[in-house]
């Protein structure tokens, strides 16, 4: 399911991880743009889910920081060209992120 709202396009749906091949559910609530399993994503994006971004490189969960509304917010990397984003975590709903992989990062 896609709908637009200014710079941010909603997009839910499952879909295979590229770098763990896990099959993953698309989220109860708001939008999933990582594995929950190896908490990967692809570098697809400009603005969130405009597809728009032609880098497609590997984004790897590299940290995370805690947000009081957000609560976890996992800090990415890209493998490729080397920018840096963020996303909440999910920890509700079908597949929620692997709290224990998200503890191994370093809290910034």
């Amino acid at each position: 399911m896609s709908t637009s709202s200014g710079q941010f396009t909603h997009i839910n749906e499952n879909f295979v991880c590229e770098y763990c091949g896990r099959h993953v559910q698309k989220a109860k609530t708001g939008c999933r743009n990582h594995c929950p399993f190896c908490l990967s994503s692809k570098h697809v994006d400009i603005n969130p889910g405009d597809r728009a971004n032609e880098c497609r490189g590997q984004l790897k969960a590299n940290g995370y920081e805690l947000d009081g509304k957000k609560g976890i917010v996992l800090l990415f990397l890209c493998q490729k060209c080397g920018q840096k984003t963020r996303n909440k975590s999910l920890r509700d709903g079908p597949d929620p992120d692997d709290y224990d992989l998200i503890l191994k990062l370093n809290v910034r």
